[in-house]
């Protein structure tokens, strides 16, 4: 086991200074998410079913923020190993054009007419009905976070992790208390259900985006002038679209092809939809340290890659993927010991309860591919500043392999849902060894920093 762990002095800490924040923060994050499937498991099926489904537009959202804060991070760290602030915050200024352009439209698409978006997802009535009262309070969320994501992605890059992990604590636990007060009506509150909760994330994110407004006009790291953070070069936009937009298409798209899943299981009947809800979040729970590495990885390499210390990087990439394999296995064996209690948790029929069991059994393994393939994508490629080859892997085998393997699975061929199912959780599996041989190869390490006017 040492030998197998065995990294340069001083790495283990460095690593675990930025990945103990970001590791807090997701598993609050995942712990709200459980949060919210436990309270309204106890409402009722349909409304756990509905809030995971109209829960797709969130997830992205989350893809958006999530390839957008890459994107973000593959030039802030390296800048912030050259120590440019005044690009850092332009690279700011790119992240929230990019992220209120969309939040927004969203936003009054899902308050407007949110009948017509739930029905893309299911087209179960009781579904799109509870789905649709669930969007319409949760819309103003979109635009504050359109805010937050990319100005705490800012500050995890220029290594402010605490204060941004703080601020996210901070929200998701206030989510929490709220969903409780809201879905049941305890003391003063009235009881609202599925509207409860969603207006308990759009109460919690609309705080946490007034702290980070307070934050930004008071810290010292990065220049406080808006005009001239949207005073964009030239030069810096053209970076942007050649390392940093690769990353954003390859989320975008490898998103839409994960939301493709829940529209086949949406159309597979309320009993998988309601386990796939319970699963997701079991799944996020469990993956919490292998996706905080990766995150950790992207600053960490990023900022010894933009001071030029290319061999430093390409040896804490090495360790960084034995650490990976390793939380990847732990996560697994952790999953498989708490999923014999999750079904007792929610209210679901006998058949999504079956169906539930099975599937987290699947992810024991599945999660594993995932970690590492994040690892090496989202985090290793990217920070080395090769965020092309990432995008042409995910979408060959995500539109070219797993979209089709569902879709003949479940519509032509009309197999059990469990069996199409399995087949969509093997995308992972065909892409791991393409990404560990381009890995191999070393070609994705790179300084892409320049000196801008």
């Amino acid at each position: 086991m040492k030998r197998l762990l065995a990294a340069r002095p001083g790495f283990y800490s460095e690593l675990f200074v930025l990945v103990i924040p970001i590791v807090i923060q997701n598993l609050i994050s995942s712990a709200v998410g459980m949060a919210d499937v436990v309270m309204l498991g106890r409402v009722d099926q349909t409304s756990i079913s509905a809030s995971s489904l109209a829960g797709q537009v969130m997830f992205l959202l989350y893809v958006l923020f999530f390839g957008l804060n890459s994107a973000l991070t593959i030039l802030a760290s390296q800048y912030w190993g050259k120590k440019d602030n005044k690009v850092i915050s332009k690279i700011f200024g790119i992240g929230l054009i990019i992220s209120l352009s969309v939040t927004v439209i969203v936003a009054l698409l899902a308050f407007f007419i949110p009948q017509h978006v739930i029905a893309i997802w299911t087209n179960v009535p009781e579904l799109q009905e509870a789905g649709a009262v669930y969007l319409r309070y949760v819309a103003p969320a979109y635009i504050f976070m359109g805010v937050t994501q990319p100005y705490m992605t800012i500050l995890k890059s220029i290594e402010r992790v605490k204060f941004s992990t703080g601020i996210s604590v901070a929200t998701l636990l206030i989510n929490v208390v709220l969903n409780a007060l809201l879905i049941f009506g305890l003391g003063p509150f009235p009881e609202m259900g599925i509207a409860g909760a969603a207006l308990a994330t759009s109460i919690a994110n609309g705080i946490g985006m007034v702290v980070c407004l307070i934050d930004f006009f008071s810290q010292k790291d990065l220049p406080r002038n808006v005009l001239e953070m949207f005073r964009i070069p030239g030069a810096l936009v053209r970076d942007f679209v050649r390392y940093s937009l690769p990353a954003f298409i390859n989320d975008a798209m490898w998103g839409l092809a994960f939301n493709m899943n829940s529209i086949i299981m949406g159309h597979l009947g309320s009993d998988i939809v309601a386990a796939n809800s319970v699963v997701s979040v079991a799944r996020d729970l469990v993956t919490v340290v292998g996706f905080g590495i990766s995150a950790a990885a992207s600053i960490m390499l990023g900022k010894e890659i933009g001071e030029n210390r290319l061999q430093d990087a390409e040896k804490d990439a090495s360790s960084i993927m034995r650490v990976s394999i390793f939380s990847g296995v732990i996560s697994g064996l952790v999953l498989a010991l708490i999923s014999p209690i999750i079904p007792g948790l929610v209210k679901i029929t006998p058949v999504a309860a079956h169906y539930l069991i099975i599937m987290l059994y699947i992810n024991c393994v599945y999660q594993m591919g995932q970690i590492i393939n994040t690892v090496l994508i989202a985090s290793l490629f990217r920070c080395g500043g090769d965020s092309k080859y990432g995008m042409i892997l995910d979408i060959a085998t995500m539109w070219g392999f797993a979209v089709p393997l569902g879709l003949i699975s479940a519509f032509v061929l009309k197999l059990p849902p469990l069996i199409v199912y399995i087949l969509m959780c093997t995308d992972e599996f065909a892409k791991m060894p393409f990404a560990i041989h381009h890995y191999r190869n070393k070609s994705w390490i790179k300084n892409i920093t320049r000196e801008i006017a």
